[in-house]
């Protein structure tokens, strides 16, 4: 018996949809144009660009939650963020210049 669609569905889905992220394709896109970072943008690159922001969150959520754990809360704050990114050696080097938000810079 063949599958049937739901009245008043054109089965239209969207591109963040289709990719199966969180992370919004269409808002990528309008970032990369407004931003003139090339002339040409290929139609793949802002679900690229999507799916990398989407897993590097879920890699420093994570880490942060870890680090929450081993605190002993419950709760990930800004300083569990920070040292968890820099406990991390890719994800120190990738955010090495960055400045997280109410936490002091890490002393090394």
């Amino acid at each position: 018996m063949p599958l049937r669609r739901r009245r008043g569905s054109s089965g239209r889905r969207s591109r963040t949809a289709r990719a199966e992220l969180s992370f919004s394709v269409s808002h990528m896109e309008r970032l990369l144009r407004e931003g003139h970072y090339a002339r040409r943008l290929s139609p793949s690159a802002p679900v690229y660009l999507a799916a990398i922001l989407q897993y590097l969150t879920a890699k420093v959520l994570e880490l942060a939650g870890d680090e929450a754990r081993n605190a002993g809360g419950q709760s990930i704050t800004p300083e569990l963020v920070d040292r968890a990114v820099h406990n991390h050696v890719l994800l120190s080097a990738l955010f090495g210049m960055a400045t997280i938000s109410q936490v002091a810079p890490a002393r090394r």
